[in-house]
């Protein structure tokens, strides 16, 4: 009970126009716990940790499928973007999310260099809770000002 109260205290208390939806719910078993299986492999994560930071991926690249061509300019955080990476770098399944869920079109990712410091972050975060997805609101808040993407129309 009280492990469950601590999780559920993790989470934001964002607005959502929608129920609550979570990424995990539309990820195949086998492939969600591949993935966060790397990322335990790859990061000093346990498998909270590495469960939440992919749930925040998805939610993420799902939301700027949801939103492809509008250049919202959606930025992860530094903790969701290895979630993101976890992700895209999975080449077959990441193109069949596209497939499924970008209307068959491959979103692109196109990293700057510079962060961008105009709270875009978190800008995306309430963008995500409007959209009906669980926000786990501390691993937006590393970088609550600043994200590494691009904000083109075609790209995260």
């Amino acid at each position: 009970m009280a492990a469950t109260a601590a999780v559920a205290s993790r989470r934001a208390a964002l607005p959502a126009t929608v129920p609550v939806r979570r990424a995990r719910d539309v990820v195949p078993a086998v492939l969600w716990d591949k993935q966060v299986g790397l990322l335990m492999r790859d990061f000093p994560y346990d498998l909270v940790m590495a469960a939440r930071v992919l749930e925040q991926g998805y939610a993420y690249l799902l939301t700027a499928m949801n939103h492809r061509g509008e250049g919202l300019g959606l930025a992860p955080s530094k903790l969701v973007d290895i979630g993101v990476h976890t992700v895209i770098l999975d080449t077959v399944a990441y193109a069949e999310l596209c497939e499924k869920y970008n209307d068959g079109q491959f979103l692109h990712h196109v990293p700057k260099v510079d962060m961008k410091n105009d709270g875009s972050v978190i800008k995306t975060a309430h963008i995500i809770a409007a959209d009906g997805w669980e926000v786990d609101l501390p691993l937006w808040t590393d970088a609550a000002d600043c994200g590494p993407c691009h904000p083109g129309n075609d790209s995260h």
